[in-house]
């Protein structure tokens, strides 16, 4: 049956720059994951003359669009920020239907979408961020002449964003993603994700609205629904320059073949799977193991694990650790299961937690009682012989479970080392124990973006210093971040000018340093002119 809800700003339609597609009827719709009910509108898949309309409209939009002052792309961040803010209601109603996540959880992530949108409103507004350099021209320098050369960030060109299933505002259309893009300069084509369909077309229009009201381009932003393949036809399509993922290993790493084997390679930006390592060491583990214990569990648990985060792998010592264990087997017993983003995502974390169960030397340490339709919690033990001899048992478990490793602690840093790329790994001990554990810091730093200090890795910080990348397979460019404003730089390139006179340069490399901005000017950091 089909569920219809109250909000009357939902039409099914894809958003074609600023028109609404009127071609084809409404075959996709968002499911109930608690229920299964399927929910009203059901949305139009964009057809082929619709998708192209929104190609040609980016690529139109893009010279007038990248060539606006910083000041007026943060004016358009800012006022799409207004309008989520303006129905966050709308959020918490329409969120918890489509992704099983709670009213708080939608209120939240709309301050943090809101909150990443200004924060790049200021960056740009700032106008620093651009690395601009300056070299004056030496005419007179022997043997050869230097000429007069400026550089700078520019932007890409449009860039395709794919909506991650788990973050359904700070993640998708409106995103980090997205706010980085528009902040670079590059219009956005959105490919709304099939589990929140309602939650996407809510943004979308605040998105549309902000563009209308503060002049941008039609073209600036798209939102198209669509399945598999629309997915497919945005990476493979040429007016397309960068992509933005979040998502499956699977998923992220068919579109980064797409994009390698188009005519024009184009960069793919893909944050995919992580276990995210924690390291206890034997203080940690002896001075506050029920602490420890809570701690571990709430961040295992929290977002029935459905966080890119989630310490889905810790190493112990082989003695000590038998309190902590303890503790943790009696959360995870007493815990209770959880509805799923949607149902494959419930499949893939049962068939995973299956294949934990079978494999050589695991055993389950302790686990939740079943709740039909629900994940529950559970924690599984290894040798760490069995862990090095089965590669897989690093596979992702997306989903309240985790794999602890009992190792001695000499070995450790040996199986940091063979791990795959990963988004963070913490490490919990005394102050003393780190200072004395510079192969283990060492190990890690190199599998990691992010490290950690006795804290767990739920959760990311939206700062300026962020880093929410690693190597792969978490990411598929260790060198770049989906999180913090460093994320801008996926999105544009490096640009120079060579004997420009000063009425053609950019402002940002005028003499006259007109934006009053940080340039390295002949080797030094300046604002001077």
């Amino acid at each position: 049956c089909m569920v219809q809800i109250m909000i009357t700003n939902l039409n099914g339609t894809s958003l074609i720059g600023f028109a609404r597609s009127s071609e084809s009827v409404g075959t996709l719709h968002g499911d109930n994951p608690a229920t299964g009910e399927a929910l009203e509108p059901s949305y139009a898949p964009v057809t082929e003359s619709e998708f192209e309309s929104a190609m040609a409209l980016a690529k139109d939009a893009f010279p007038a669009y990248g060539a606006l002052p910083g000041a007026r792309r943060a004016e358009f961040l800012r006022a799409i920020a207004a309008k989520l803010e303006a129905i966050v209601d709308d959020f918490a109603e329409r969120g918890p239907l489509e992704t099983a996540l709670p009213d708080a959880r939608m209120r939240g992530e709309t301050g943090r979408t809101c909150g990443q949108l200004r924060m790049f409103a200021e960056l740009i507004e700032k106008g620093s961020w651009v690395n601009a350099r300056i070299e004056h021209a030496q005419p007179d320098r022997a043997p050869i002449p230097k000429p007069d050369v400026r550089s700078m960030l520019a932007p890409l060109g449009p860039v395709a964003v794919f909506c991650a299933s788990n973050f359904p505002l700070a993640f998708s259309v409106a995103g980090g993603d997205t706010a980085s893009a528009l902040a670079a300069g590059c219009p956005v084509v959105v490919k709304a994700h099939q589990s929140h369909p309602g939650m996407a077309e809510l943004v979308g229009n605040c998105v549309i609205a902000a563009a209308q009201e503060t002049g941008m381009p039609e073209g600036v932003f798209s939102l198209l629904f669509g399945k598999r393949q629309l997915g497919q036809n945005l990476v493979s399509h040429p007016v397309i320059q960068a992509v933005g993922f979040t998502g499956s290993r699977g998923g992220g790493t068919a579109l980064m073949k797409l994009a390698a084997e188009r005519r024009q390679p184009i960069p793919v930006y893909a944050e995919m799977s992580s276990i995210n390592p924690v390291v206890l060491l034997p203080s940690a583990l002896s001075q506050n193991r029920a602490s420890l214990a809570e701690g571990f569990f709430g961040s295992l648990t929290l977002g029935v694990g459905q966080f890119c985060t989630n310490p889905g792998l810790a190493f112990i010592p082989e003695s000590g650790g038998e309190g902590f264990l303890e503790e943790l087997s009696s959360l995870v017993t007493e815990g209770a299961g959880a509805t799923m983003l949607n149902a494959g995502i419930y499949q893939s974390y049962r068939d995973r937690v299956e294949e934990l169960k079978n494999a050589k030397g695991v055993e389950m340490l302790a686990s939740a009682a079943n709740a039909e339709g629900q994940a529950t919690p559970i924690v599984f033990t290894v040798g760490m012989e069995d862990f090095l001899s089965q590669p897989d048992l690093q596979n992702e478990c997306f989903g309240p479970a985790t794999l602890i490793v009992k190792a001695s602690v000499e070995k450790i840093p040996a199986a940091l080392s063979a791990l795959e790329g990963q988004l963070t790994g913490s490490i919990f001990g005394s102050d003393e124990e780190l200072a004395a554990s510079g192969a283990l810091i060492t190990a890690l730093q190199n599998r990691v973006g992010r490290l950690i200090f006795n804290q767990f890795p739920t959760g990311v910080e939206v700062c300026h210093s962020m880093v929410h990348g690693g190597p792969f397979p978490a990411t598929s460019d260790g060198r770049s971040t989906s999180v913090g404003t460093l994320a801008i730089e996926r999105f544009c390139r490096f640009a120079a000018w060579q004997n420009f006179p000063e009425v053609a340069l950019p402002a940002e490399l005028q003499d006259s340093n007109p934006l009053n901005i940080f340039r390295l000017l002949n080797g030094e950091y300046t604002q001077s002119q």
